[in-house]
């Protein structure tokens, strides 16, 4: 499956639209779309995953990475639209300790690694 990612600016905040599957083959995108903005001082970011209905270990590892940078340009990244499943993935991995998310309300889509 495809993945595409829509971009919104407002001032310095950055609001993605992932909508697909991030795995493997279709994260080089995500990450290409994030690599943009990942060197912007003070940089606000928000990732909805509403559409997503799988993400694998490559995904995560983006993500993760993508959190970090920010990190050192003091940039704050967000993740809404998460499905229970990526919500539990997200548990397990301690990704919900370090990265603000915000899980969908209702529906259960797969998205199992």
């Amino acid at each position: 499956m495809d993945l595409q990612v829509k971009v919104l600016e407002e001032n310095l905040t950055h609001h993605f639209e992932v909508i697909g599957e991030i795995d493997a083959f279709t994260v080089p995108v995500l990450k290409e779309r994030l690599e943009a903005v990942q060197h912007i001082e003070d940089v606000q970011v928000v990732i909805d995953l509403s559409t997503v209905e799988y993400i694998d270990s490559t995904g995560l590892g983006v993500l993760i990475g993508f959190y970090k940078a920010l990190q050192k340009v003091n940039g704050y990244v967000k993740i809404i639209g998460v499905n229970e499943r990526v919500e539990r993935l997200f548990k397990i991995t301690g990704i919900d300790k370090i990265i603000d998310i915000e899980v969908k309300k209702g529906g259960s889509n797969d998205a199992t690694v």
